[in-house]
């Protein structure tokens, strides 16, 4: 998976734009909220997402690929970026929010496994958790072979499962889910072509 994101980081830079998700601001406004002081961003790519969080918080950002840290520390100053896997890295802190955006999706059931077990070890005490997934209700879910119960190769070479809120729900059984939410999310590319798909949103503590 490296691979595949550091050509298309090299060939196409920057290849969403500078504006960040519109579920990044939401969950900026509710890690305030909630008095957060230090944030987490795993799969941070080049940092499109994490500067709407690194003028207001101390944010760590987890990332795989060296070409997309590379724009990222030049695009989001503020953030320190760290080379490694989401699944699996260990930063040795826990953070008050943690947004993870449309990352647990690109995953086999195992791997998101680890993602779910890491992101929870990182979660500080009554910290948050905002997580963004591909949902069942998006036009590509069903498309291309079914590698197993809800994930799909809809693209050659490019898998993503697409979840149910039932099934979001079930991968964060550990914590106590505090809201859940779909929207639709709009990209543009660097040609200024527009893709719309539909997300889900997980928000939760692990406060009881």
């Amino acid at each position: 998976m490296s691979d595949y994101w550091d050509q298309r980081y090299q060939n196409e830079g920057m290849i969403w734009g500078e504006t960040a998700s519109p579920t990044a601001d939401h969950a900026r406004q509710l890690f305030a909220e909630n008095g957060a002081k230090t944030v987490l961003v795993p799969g941070a790519g080049y940092g499109r997402n994490t500067r709407a969080f690194s003028a207001e918080f101390l944010v760590d950002a987890i990332e795989l690929s060296p070409d997309a840290i590379e724009l990222a520390r030049k695009f989001d100053p503020r953030t320190t970026f760290i080379e490694g896997s989401a699944l699996d890295h260990a930063t040795g802190k826990t953070y008050d929010g943690i947004y993870c955006y449309d990352l647990i999706h690109l995953f086999e059931q195992m791997e998101r496994d680890s993602l779910t077990v890491n992101l929870i070890k990182h979660l500080g005490e009554k910290g948050l958790l905002y997580i963004t997934c591909f949902s069942d209700e998006d036009a590509n879910c069903g498309l291309g072979k079914e590698t197993e119960p809800g994930t799909y190769e809809y693209k050659p070479g490019k898998l993503a499962h697409f979840f149910s809120e039932e099934d979001l729900r079930r991968h964060f059984a550990g914590l106590t889910i505090v809201e859940t939410g779909s929207v639709d999310e709009v990209l543009t590319n660097l040609a200024g072509e527009t893709h719309t798909y539909r997300l889900r949103y997980l928000v939760a503590t692990n406060v009881i």
